[in-house]
């Protein structure tokens, strides 16, 4: 799956959080600074050349809509990040946020059990 940049990638959760939207639905979604309407919009053709979404026509208005669902974007990302900085091991990512204290005993007692429940 091609990979987003930061702007883009601003534009598909606010379409995830909307699900579908015009050009001004999303720009208002967006956080401050605006983009500009012309820059969302160029954004949105970029995004749909990358096949990440579709529109629908209404008159001169297009609504666009997800092709890539947030949960599948976000496991190829995090795919990609274990497989370039932790030798492609869910043990060293996790020992990572364990030893710099980013994960608690609780939140890891949490995954251990959401493994066990999902087998």
């Amino acid at each position: 799956m091609k990979k987003l940049t930061k702007k883009e990638e601003e534009i598909m959760q606010a379409l995830w959080q909307l699900k579908q939207a015009f050009v001004k639905e999303i720009v208002d979604a967006l956080l401050e600074p605006k983009p500009h309407y012309n820059t969302v919009s160029t954004m949105l053709k970029i995004l749909e050349e990358k096949r990440f979404i579709e529109h629908e026509r209404y008159g001169n208005m297009l609504r666009y809509s997800p092709l890539v669902s947030k949960d599948s974007y976000q496991s190829d990302a995090v795919g990609d990040i274990i497989e370039k900085y932790f030798d492609n091991s869910y043990v060293n990512l996790v020992t990572h946020f364990a030893k710099n204290e980013n994960i608690s005993r609780g939140e890891l007692e949490d995954i251990l059990t959401t493994i066990k429940n999902n087998k």
